[in-house]
């Protein structure tokens, strides 16, 4: 039995609760968080307290490729830039995928967020992702690569089907980053030497029709 709340503070056990809620923070590492605010002066729980409330107001998804942008932004300027490949789309899980890849600065196509993973005993059916976006754009910017950046997961390797299956019968190069990457790693958390031999030596899944 849990008796926090009989001996700390209820603000603190409040703070304890609050971090105890975000993924992958045990009990012991919110207390830790906890008790560092408590023993540092407030400037850095006004700074961390500020920029939560900030948040919401500042944040927006792009409206093509569902990338995180600032709310004064409607396209995210890594679609936008002109340097960019329009006709290469990396398709990610999450926004913080496409981090992991520009910092191998050997990207320079566009993305595409997905906003999760096929994932039936999670309940997220093809239908809840931004795969019929995806599907669109092939045709608005006459896309010529599709690469799959998609996590080397059970999940991942499903939802990447999935996508090859819709892109069907089009003119499209569809190819998946290579195997370096270690089996239920995420791509955010991968390093950036074997995400950019990765992504140097993607692999081919399917090559457009030969048109006579």
């Amino acid at each position: 039995m849990n008796n926090s709340s009989n001996v700390l503070p209820p603000a603190l056990t409040e703070l304890i609760e609050a971090f105890s809620a975000l993924p992958g923070v045990g009990p012991r590492s919110a207390e830790r968080y906890a008790y560092w605010f408590v023993r540092h002066n407030t400037q850095a729980g006004e700074r961390l307290a500020d920029a939560l409330i900030k948040l919401p107001e500042g944040i927006s998804y792009c409206e093509k490729t569902f990338a995180l942008i600032p709310s004064n932004q409607t396209v995210s300027t890594l679609y936008s830039d002109p340097r960019r490949d329009k006709t290469v789309i990396a398709v990610v899980a999450e926004p913080f995928d496409i981090l992991a890849i520009e910092k191998t600065a050997l990207f320079h196509g566009t993305y595409h967020v997905l906003g999760g993973l096929v994932s039936p005993i999670d309940g997220v059916s093809p239908e809840q992702l931004h795969i019929a976006e995806l599907i669109k754009r092939l045709d608005e910017d006459k896309v010529k690569e599709v690469i799959l950046a998609t996590n080397a997961s059970v999940e991942g390797e499903s939802t990447a089907l999935y996508i090859q299956q819709q892109i069907g019968a089009r003119e499209v190069k569809i190819s998946r980053l290579a195997r370096g990457l270690p089996i239920g790693v995420d791509l955010e958390y991968a390093d950036q030497i074997t995400l950019g031999r990765a992504i140097e030596h993607r692999q081919t899944l399917s090559e457009s029709p030969t048109v006579s």
